[in-house]
């Protein structure tokens, strides 16, 4: 097969571009649950990092055709320069790259330097921030830790030189880690490691999330929180063209020939709605006022219910995918590198805790869930059943392993009278000692959300324990966790990037307030993580992954739930379209042609 050659390379193979950004080229997508915000510093929910993705630019990205996943350089010269021991990066960027206009800029051009990413990188540690990506750069760059500690009263001196993250000139960035860091250009693909400028930083103090300004090819042009997002080509982006090298395959094929020698981007405009529930999205993508349903939100259930695409033996998928057809919608379907589970705050005075009874309540509300059940009802089968904290298609994955309760209502009972989980005079369980036990359970807004309680409400029936349901917005349950204020949610984690490292860290100590939504601490699974950190994979990091599976196991701070299949739709006037394991938005990619 030939080599794939990135947009980026290739935008310097034509001097002149054949057809520029149209701004009656309108993409019109929706998001599922609101987004929390757009600085890329502090949030980290999948819906800003969609938008993140089309505003800023990190110094890699993904080769938009390559499977698997292959990162090339964004606004590179060349892919990294990598020491010997895997510890000293030295980035070269490429010249006359420039933020999008802004108010800071105070009427002139402003290129991108090598100084705008170590602002962003130390941006991450800020204390004044808490940054839930502080976990891939705390003590990772040499005299990181020592910045952080020196900072009076919260505030972080940028300017202060550390030898980690040094600036050699102008468009010369290097970094120096602690220890080896072999994840780190996968770290630094990610869309919230885009460079933002420090001027318009400290122009809008605590307003960033309202004026988010990078060097991608779009630029925020109207927010209304939780409602509506509107995006316009930025005018200063550089010149880019597609010229995909697609090999032998038949979808790169046609993708090359609906897009090589446009620019990029082609669409002018793009226009996010909010729309929590299923049904209104799937008739307004029907009624061609949404063009494209690929991620956040994908197929609906409904739709999938009668569908049955997930067995490819079915006569039914063909049938289903006939009649999108004839109605000038296209289908593509994929399975996502993402764990969702259930967690108890493990701080919680209730369900956390390490003692015995407190483990086998947690294991017990494990059992009694049906997620049999939930997969064909819920998902419309379209998922398979976690295992592993490692998903399938993501570097570490071991498929062999079956860690996850299995449906046992009766051993689940079992349990909670072996460790006096007694049914009151009520009918139902009184915690140890006989106090009452209420079991709060912080759930999704929507239809389905919904639906899911009433499952869980079935499976807290089955053990006699009393729960109490609450919908709370998207932002709010993140702020909840954040602060290990809630008793049980559910979680999704997709691939920030395709290694396993990016999954085991959801359950590290030193992430709780960040990525650990559980807030669970062991100090056996710490120190086999803090092992792993530095080692790429192989036969010994992996063994330490299963080891530390099965401590998760053993303590059961999470419930394991399922692995999402997504089926894309599109209109077929949409061009470009191609499903991405990392990228969670394809909008720089696409063309409208209606």
């Amino acid at each position: 097969m030939k080599k794939l050659l990135s947009i980026a390379i290739a935008g310097a193979l034509f001097s002149q571009p054949v057809l520029a950004a149209d701004m009656n080229k309108v993409l019109r997508v929706a998001f599922n649950a609101p987004e929390s915000g757009y600085d890329p510093a502090k949030t980290s929910d999948a819906y800003g990092n969609m938008v993140y993705e089309h505003l800023f630019d990190p110094l890699l990205t993904y080769d938009y055709l390559a499977r698997p996943a292959k990162l090339i350089p964004n606004v590179l010269t060349a892919m990294p320069v990598v020491s010997e021991d895997n510890q000293t990066f030295t980035f070269h960027l490429k010249k006359g790259i420039f933020f999008a206009p802004d108010a800071a800029f105070k009427g002139k051009k402003r290129e991108l330097t090598a100084e705008d990413y170590a602002y962003s990188i130390k941006r991450m540690v800020d204390p004044q921030l808490r940054s839930p990506q502080a976990y891939l750069v705390s003590g990772k760059f040499i005299g990181i830790d020592g910045l952080v500690k020196k900072a009076n009263k919260g505030h972080l001196d940028y300017d202060t030189p550390i030898e980690g993250i040094r600036v050699l000139d102008r468009y010369t960035l290097q970094l120096t880690t602690t220890e080896a860091y072999p994840s780190l250009p996968y770290v630094l693909a990610m869309p919230q490691f885009g460079a933002v400028a420090r001027e318009v930083i400290e122009a809008y103090g605590s307003d960033t999330h309202a004026h988010p300004v990078g060097t991608g090819p779009y630029m925020l042009k109207d927010w209304k929180p939780s409602v509506h997002t509107s995006l316009v080509v930025n005018p200063h982006f550089r010149k880019e063209v597609f010229n995909y090298q697609p090999g032998n395959n038949k979808e790169d094929q046609q993708i090359a020939r609906e897009m090589n020698g446009k620019t990029v981007p082609q669409i002018g405009r793009i226009e996010i709605s909010v729309i929590t529930e299923e049904q209104p999205t799937w008739l307004a993508f029907k009624g061609g006022e949404i063009d494209l349903l690929t991620e956040n939100p994908s197929l609906p259930q409904p739709v999938t219910r009668q569908a049955l695409v997930m067995d490819p033996n079915n006569p039914l998928r063909a049938e289903l995918k006939s009649k999108l057809k004839e109605q000038g919608i296209e289908l593509k379907r994929k399975l996502s590198p993402e764990v969702t589970y259930f967690h108890f705050n493990m701080q919680d005075p209730v369900v956390g805790g390490y003692s015995k009874e407190k483990i086998a309540l947690r294991r017990a509300i494990g059992m009694a869930f049906d997620f049999n059940e939930s997969i064909r009802d819920i998902r419309r089968n379209q998922a398979i059943r976690m295992q592993y904290l490692i998903p399938d298609g993501v570097v570490g994955h071991r498929p062999e392993y079956k860690l996850a309760s299995e449906y046992n209502p009766a051993l689940a009972n079992a349990l909670l009278e072996r460790f006096n989980y007694k049914i009151g005079g009520d009918g139902y369980r009184t915690l140890p000692g006989g106090h009452p036990l209420l079991i709060d359970f912080m759930s999704n807004e929507g239809a389905i959300g919904r639906q899911w309680d009433e499952y869980w409400k079935k499976a807290f029936d089955r053990i006699k324990i009393k729960v109490k349901f609450k919908a709370v917005p998207f932002n709010e349950t993140l702020k909840a966790m954040n602060e290990c204020q809630y008793m049980i949610n559910g979680s999704a984690w997709g691939a920030d990037f395709p290694d396993g490292s990016n999954f085991m860290q959801l359950l590290a100590g030193k992430n709780i307030g960040q990525t650990n939504n559980a807030c669970y601490k062991s100090e056996k699974y710490d120190a086999m993580y803090a092992k792993t950190e530095s080692m790429a994979d192989g036969p010994e990091r992996e063994a330490l992954y299963q080891k530390m599976n099965k401590i998760v196991a053993a303590d059961a701070p999470i419930i394991f739930s399922d692995t999402r299949i997504r089926n894309g739709v599109y209109h077929n006037w949409v061009k470009g379209v191609k499903m991405h394991p990392q990228l969670g938005s394809l909008w720089r990619y696409l063309d409208i042609q209606k």
